[in-house]
């Protein structure tokens, strides 16, 4: 086996560059950080966001609103969603919602909205119902379990 016959490195693992190697190399001299100034000095950058002096853009805008520190968020399934993943007589409750693919996170809490129609008899749980569709659940014969 000859060195010719060697195999290339992989096209996954790229060639690490070597800077600073000398004109001919494409990459000598100022090693591609172009003339003078602060960033063709070792270990100096500026910061992302700085404007050069000037009042930066996140302090130039005035503060709005306030973050509520205890606010609860719903994930929302809609009765036509349920009409579709679950069979008559089931028993709807978060785990199986979040195992019909309804809902991403497990332990999410979940509010039913009643976008759509519902036909089957359903025992629904939920952390939460709209009006609507608490009704529409039990006009179908189904009931309601807030959990």
């Amino acid at each position: 086996m000859n060195v010719d016959q060697v195999l290339s490195r992989s096209p996954r693992r790229a060639k690490k560059w070597r800077y600073g190697r000398g004109r001919g190399s494409g990459s000598g001299k100022t090693s591609g950080r172009g003339q003078k100034g602060q960033k063709s000095r070792t270990g100096s950058h500026h910061k992302a966001l700085f404007e050069g002096g000037q009042m930066p853009l996140v302090r130039r805008l005035p503060k709005r609103g306030f973050n509520n520190e205890w606010r609860v968020e719903y994930d929302v399934v809609n009765l036509d969603q349920l009409e579709a993943r679950f069979e008559n007589g089931a028993t709807v409750d978060p785990k199986a919602i979040q195992k019909a693919g309804l809902v991403k996170k497990s332990g999410a809490r979940i509010k039913v909205l009643a976008r759509g129609e519902l036909t089957k008899k359903l025992t629904v749980a939920a952390h939460k119902f709209s009006a609507q569709a608490k009704a529409k659940i039990e006009a179908a014969g189904g009931s309601v379990a807030e959990a």
